[in-house]
This record gives structure tokens, sequence and C-alpha cells, in this order.
């Protein structure tokens, strides 16, 4: 029984895996300003079994449309602010995405994607404090998130703060 929970880990670790390289190969097409080709990547990571991929996903495709459609509306509500700081944290414009996903927290408090949105942000930007007090919120909202933590690459430099791998071990059996 233990050996069936760890294979099914295993796959399910295989499929995390292998839906992550193809997000970061739909952003770099992004990156390239290729944007059918990420458009086409993103649709396709949707469907996938990955929920924080396809929520990343989602906010790539947003982005895409916009960019295909010629249109770049200021951002007037919390998700376009989400989008938009989530967009800017992954191209490493750190202090732009702070703005802006503070702003979307601000205008919708305690969102669990905006609060982790935050707390990945802070991370990147060196403020292991802001992180770690944003990130319990974001478990606290949605305990998914701890495991997404545990593999999210924004959060490697808190890899050896006892706050941060207490955090995410509260969920660990």
């Amino acid at each position: 029984m233990a050996r069936q929970g760890s294979l099914d880990r295993q796959r399910m670790d295989e499929k995390y895996l292998a839906a992550v390289r193809n997000f970061e190969a739909g952003v770099r097409m992004f990156q390239k300003q290729n944007y059918e080709r990420a458009r086409e990547v993103f649709e396709k990571l949707l469907v996938g079994p990955t929920v924080e991929v396809r929520n990343r996903a989602q906010v790539y495709l947003h982005l895409c449309e916009q960019k295909l459609a010629q249109t770049g509306p200021s951002p007037r509500t919390p998700e376009d602010y989400y989008h938009l700081g989530v967009a800017q944290l992954n191209a490493r414009q750190v202090e732009a995405a702070l703005e802006n996903l503070t702003r979307a927290n601000k205008l919708r408090p305690n969102q669990e994607h905006i609060r982790y949105a935050l707390a990945a942000a802070h991370a990147r930007a060196g403020n292991a404090d802001a992180a770690i007090e944003h990130l319990t919120v974001a478990i606290e909202l949605r305990p998914g998130n701890r495991y997404q933590a545990s593999k999210d690459e924004d959060f490697h430099s808190l890899a050896s703060d006892p706050r941060f791998a207490r955090l995410i071990r509260q969920g660990v059996a």
C-alpha cells in the first residue's frame, strides 16, 4: 500500500515537472514575442493535471491574447493588477510586480492567489519576512499552496530559512 502511494507521488511529480518544462518553454516563446506559439502552449496546459501550472498558464494566455489583439489597456480591476504583476514577476521585473500585486491585494484583500504571488515577489526581492507573512496567509487560505511553494523556484532564496522549512513541513505527515 505504501509502495503504491510512492508510485502515485512519483507519477504526480513527473507530470508536474513535465508541465513546468512546457510552461517554461511557453514563457521563452512569450519573451521572444512569439505570442501565437506561446498561446498554443499555454492553451494545452489549461487542460493539464497540475492546478498550479494551469493557473500560471491562464495568466500568460491572457497576456498573449492581449498582445495578439494589439490592445494594451491599463489595469483597472484587481485581477488586471494581479495578471500584470505575475507577468512582471515571471519576467523578473520584481519591483514593478510588487507594486501591481500590492495594488491587487489592496483592492481585493486576502485572495490566496494574490497573497501567494506577493510571497513569491517578496522572496525574489530578498524580503524574507514579508514573503513568509504572505505565504502563511496563502497557505491558510488554500493549503495546496504549501506543496506548490515547496516546488516553486521563486522561494529558493528561503530554502535555508527555518520559518519557511517549518511552514512547508506543517502539512507533511
